[in-house]
Parts: C-alpha cells; structure tokens; sequence
C-alpha cells in the first residue's frame, strides 16, 4: 500500500478540481487498482482539528510511513518570513512541510503554485511566496536547489493552472508500481513524457500555422491563433495537443490561444490589459517567435507561405 498525503499551501484549489476529473487512471482508480492510501486530503480528507495535527505529526516521527507527499499551493512565507497560521493543523503550513519534506520517500508539486510560485508570487510578492524547489525559473524555492526526498529524487514538478489530471494520476501511479526512475526529468524537474514537446504538437490548427493563415476571433475553427491572439503554443512545454482534456479537447481546438501556462514566467505579461490576448509584434514580426526559429528565416518562411496559402485555408472546415 502505498501513502499518499495531499498538502495545500496558497491556492484556489484548481488542481484538486482537476485531479478529480482524471480519467487514465481516476482518482478511484489509485486507490481500487493502484493500493493507494490517502491519508488526507484538504477537500477530501475528513480528518479536521487535533485528528489532523496527530495525522501529521505521526508522518513525521516515523509512526506512518509517508510514500508521497503531494503539494499543491505556493508556500506562503509571509508575514516577515513567519508564514500564515493555518487553522486546521494549527501551525503554519510552511512548518509543516519543512518537516514533512524531510520524511517523504518522495515530493510531488501540483500545479503552478507549487511549482514555481505561480500568480502569488507574482511582483511585488506581498505573501513572499514561492515554489516548492523553485521561484520562477530560479532553482531553489523553499526547500533549496539541492533538496532530494528519502528516495533521492528532488521535487518531482507538475505545473499547469491547473495541471492536467491524467499527468497528476499517471505520475501518481508510476511512483506506486516503482516505474518513476523510468521516467526522464527535464532542467526544471518536469516529467519529461509530458513536457518534452509543445503545446502546438498535436494542436489541429497546425496547417494553419504553416500557411500563416490567421484567426482573430476566439471559438472559430479555422486560422491559427498565434499569429494575432497570442498564442503560446509554440513556445510551451506541453502535451495538452497529445493527451487532451478529458479525452475531449484542449484550449486551441475549442479556439482558445494558449496562455503557456506550464512555463514558469507564467502569468505573462503580469496579465495586463491588451497584451495576453494579443501577439506582440514589431513590425508586423512577434516579438516572441518559435522555439528554434530566428528573425531573418521567419521573415522568409512568411513571404512564401503568404504566397502559397491555399483557398481552403481560410474556411472553416466544419461547416456542412
């Protein structure tokens, strides 16, 4: 049987929302199939007050085994470095997970929040938060750079607003069955089965995309959407476009541009008005051009799709 605790620092609780429509495997399926035990869970869990605070502390001094430590949240440093008293544990949550880290064979971050701070740790930072590992893409967070869990791994990060679910529970299931050392780390952490590829791969407005052939109205079916609703598809680690959500769709194909967030500057732009759903250009060229494409070749490359874009390009290839 395999331990599961689900911590949450500052957060909405989109991921738990999300975790809970997983799909392959479910979230019933970890525990009927998989033998995983969650022993708490914040939406979940019904545990509250003294029973919790005993729960944890059990963790901690070694009297329940503690297989994955699941975190979802900023870790909330404020006020002056204290971190914010959490009713429920009666402690501040970030206490609670520096002693909890230490005894977890392993440490998973959910969400942006957790991973790399997310939109609280966003400038100025009034609640001092950060990731678990990292704060934005500077290594070290609140556990540092060379943290490593009992099984000496460092955080393993999941990031998203939200995160995927079938990425939460298929991570999940690989640690229980003893096939994570399988599973490859990108420079940030990441699983790389998830985050090897772009958003873009997979996304059913590629051709558009070859031919420069643009949309600039949200839900149509037809143009890409990086060209002017600043899409991020190109420049983001994802496999939103592979694995769709809920087996059904993704932002792109419901024509909505991707707003990248499994990058860790995400939010982009700080959010400001006129700018997240907008490309930047200068002179006509993105600002911010495709991963491995240069200037001078894209200014090239969009003469001759221009000129080679067939009619049926720009229908929508829906209509009966």
């Amino acid at each position: 049987m395999t331990n599961i605790l689900w911590l949450q620092g500052g957060a909405c609780s989109g991921n738990t929302m999300s975790f809970l429509n997983a799909e392959e495997p479910s979230a019933c399926d970890l525990i009927t199939d998989f033998g995983m035990n969650i022993l708490w869970h914040p939406s979940l869990g019904i545990e509250l007050g003294n029973q919790l605070q005993q729960l944890l502390w059990d963790c901690i001094e070694g009297r329940i085994a503690l297989d994955i430590l699941v975190f979802e949240g900023s870790v909330i440093n404020a006020p002056n470095g204290t971190g914010t008293w959490n009713r429920f544990a009666q402690r501040p949550m970030k206490d609670w997970l520096d002693d909890l880290s230490k005894v977890a064979s392993f440490v998973v971050a959910v969400g942006d929040c957790a991973t790399w701070g997310g939109i609280p740790a966003m400038a100025p930072n009034p609640s001092e938060s950060t990731g678990l590992q990292f704060l934005k893409r500077q290594s070290g967070g609140f556990l540092g750079a060379d943290y490593r869990s009992k099984a000496g791994l460092p955080v393993i990060n999941i990031p998203g607003c939200p995160a995927h679910p079938d990425w939460i529970s298929q991570i999940l299931v690989a640690i229980a069955t003893g096939r994570i050392g399988d599973i490859a780390l990108d420079e940030l952490n990441r699983p790389s089965t998830f985050f090897k590829s772009f958003t873009q791969t997979g996304c059913t407005r590629n051709v558009h995309f070859a031919y420069k052939a643009s949309t600039s109205e949200f839900g149509q079916r037809r143009g890409c959407l990086y060209y002017d609703l600043g899409c991020r598809g190109p420049m983001t680690h994802s496999s939103c476009n592979r694995i769709l959500w809920n087996r059904v769709s993704s932002k792109t194909r419901a024509g909505m541009p991707c707003l990248g967030c499994t990058e860790p500057e995400f939010p982009f732009h700080d959010l400001m008005p006129g700018t997240v759903f907008k490309t930047q250009t200068v002179m006509g060229v993105p600002k911010e051009l495709p991963i491995g494409v240069n200037k001078k070749d894209y200014a090239l490359l969009t003469i001759v799709a221009k000129d080679s874009t067939p009619k049926w390009a720009e229908e929508d290839i829906f209509t009966v």
